[in-house]
């Protein structure tokens, strides 16, 4: 049975199913009950079958069919699972190429959003577009106060045009999710999920304007890094006023230009910048294609647009630290451990296969000279891998491949001869080290604090209720005669350390609550009975610390008991 074929939807499932059907994909148009859509395209379609599809062909006509279509190709390059190479790689360096809306709607809009007119607001506002884009396009301006400014206004009707299109979009994946085996393998309707996510908050400014000044913070210790500032009074959710940026993209550079830069410190540089956002913060620019890099007058990098980000949970950096680790190192096993760890291993999950193509991937990486290597390109290899042996992996995976595979190719054009793996080498100490000092950050002792209290307000009940169960007969053990003394021992051990550790938690909590209160009597300054405790605590403290040492004697293998 096939899909309901809405009205408002009937062009966008035919241009969907043109598109299945043009690249080969005519199983998929079947299944997904898609045949009534191609009825009027029946003669052009046999004569598409008859030709081999291309990449750029399939590159050109996502860009044909607007925003929503450019977007998923551009998430669709960080699927090789469900592409080949090729495809990947024209998929990747997609980009909007639209006509810009006209200077009246553009000044409609800002004036709209910001409450004033154009004129009142800004000293001067460029009418034609510095840059226009499928989602919106930027002019160039100026503050009252003379400050140099861009103006990023989002397209008239986009929004509806998109949600549009990934309701047709999201009907079509979720039955082909059901009712084909494609479908439950590469599991599409999550891919779009994933599209839906980004674009949404791609469409609300106001959260691009929270990203600028995030990474602004974050990166604030590499000089020759910058992001633009956001002008908060004149942004919206559909006008975004930020720092404007004299510079031009790395891949416009004149080769006269490139000789006057430090290109290996710039590369050095941002990769560093990227391990840090990605491995220390937990949240980075996840679209660094060389269309937002620029190199600024004074040679530094600017990063630009920020409305695609990643995040990246604590868990999952200790993966990738790991990962990106055993790729430098060529270790092909360990990589493929990691990524079975971070991911989630499905029915029919074949372990050695996959181990066995990870450690290929990663030997021809280890293999490779310094123009070669493209952390990226084995990162996305390795997904692959992952995919078709049956390994689900989290969707922050995707979003991270993009972004590497971007970061390759400005790396490689700000110096050609950047090696990854020894930046990898270089710098996972400090990265380390930092991730460390930040999980000892006063947030996370705070935490620490509140957990063992959490602890010790439910031991009490915790052992009550296993007390109770003992003298029920509701708990048996069953020990050797010989082995009775020492287990009593161990019990009585155990037992004492229980009390002691609850009775060091009880005088730390009270001595923090009293150092709030203050009193005459004082030691160094501080609240004399709060300190008393502390003092109690560190005593009894160390004291445990030497009986464990001193007592916990083990019993050496195959020994009998006394």
């Amino acid at each position: 049975m096939g899909i309901s074929l809405k009205g408002e939807h009937v062009k966008r499932y035919r241009d969907i199913a043109k598109l299945l059907f043009k690249y080969g994909r005519r199983d998929l148009v079947k299944s997904a009950g898609l045949e009534e859509a191609l009825l009027a395209e029946d003669a052009a379609a046999e004569d598409i079958e008859q030709h081999a599809a291309v990449a750029t062909e399939l590159a050109d006509d996502l860009e044909r069919m607007g925003p929503t279509f450019i977007k998923l190709g551009q998430l669709l390059s960080t699927r090789p699972d469900l592409l080949p190479q090729p495809y990947i790689d024209a998929l990747a360096r997609l980009q909007d190429r639209v006509e810009p809306f006209s200077a009246e709607e553009s000044e409609g809009i800002v004036q709209a959003e910001i409450g004033v007119r154009v004129s009142k607001a800004f000293s001067e506002f460029g009418r034609e577009p510095i840059a226009a884009a499928s989602l919106g396009q930027v002019h160039r301006a100026a503050l009252r106060d003379g400050r140099p400014v861009a103006v990023k206004v989002q397209r008239p009707g986009i929004r509806e045009q998109i949600v549009q299109d990934l309701d047709a979009l999201e009907e079509i994946a979720d039955f082909m999710d059901r009712h084909t085996r494609a479908g439950r393998q590469y599991e599409f309707g999550r891919t779009l999920v994933e599209l839906r996510k980004g674009l949404i908050n791609e469409l609300d400014y106001r959260r691009e304007a929270s990203n600028l000044a995030t990474l602004s913070a974050n990166l604030a210790e590499f000089d020759r890094i910058m992001v633009p500032t956001a002008v908060e009074d004149y942004s919206s959710s559909r006008v975004l006023t930020m720092e404007y940026v004299r510079g031009k993209k790395i891949t416009s550079l004149s080769p006269l230009t490139r000789l006057g830069v430090d290109g290996v410190a710039l590369a050095e540089e941002l990769f560093r910048a990227y391990l840090k956002q990605i491995l220390v913060d937990g949240f980075f620019h996840a679209d660094p294609h060389p269309g937002n890099v620029f190199l600024t007058e004074d040679g530094r990098i600017a990063l630009l647009d920020l409305g695609m980000v990643g995040r990246v949970s604590p868990a999952l950096q200790d993966q990738l630290i790991r990962m990106l680790v055993a790729v430098s190192e060529g270790n092909g096993p360990e990589a493929a451990q990691v990524t079975i760890d971070f991911g989630e291993a499905r029915e029919g999950f074949d372990r050695a296969t996959f181990v066995q193509i990870t450690s290929d991937l990663v030997g021809q990486f280890q293999g490779a000279t310094a123009e070669q290597v493209e952390v990226g390109r084995i990162m996305l290899e390795v997904f692959r891998a992952a995919a078709e042996t049956g390994i689900r992996l989290p969707a922050e995976m995707a979003m991270l491949g993009r972004a590497l595979l971007a970061l390759d190719q400005v790396g490689r054009t700000l110096d050609p001869g950047f090696d990854p793996n020894a930046s990898i080498r270089r710098n996972v100490a400090e990265l380390m080290q930092r991730r460390m000092m930040k999980s000892l950050s006063p947030a996370r002792m705070f935490a620490n604090v509140v957990e063992m209290n959490d602890f010790v307000q439910k031991l009490p009940g915790r052992a009550n209720r296993l007390l109770d169960q003992v003298s029920e007969g509701g708990v048996t053990m069953h020990v050797r005669v010989a082995e009775e003394v020492w287990m009593m021992e161990g019990m009585q051990k155990m037992a004492n350390r229980v009390t002691v550790g609850v009775i060091l938690a009880a005088l730390i909590l009270g001595a923090a609550m009293m150092m709030r209160v203050q009193t005459r009597f004082t030691i160094f300054g501080y609240p004399g009975i709060a300190m008393i405790f502390f003092l109690m605590a560190a005593v009894l403290g160390i004291w445990l610390v030497l009986s464990i040492l001193h007592q916990d004697v083990h019993r050496p293998a195959g020994q009998s008991p006394p």
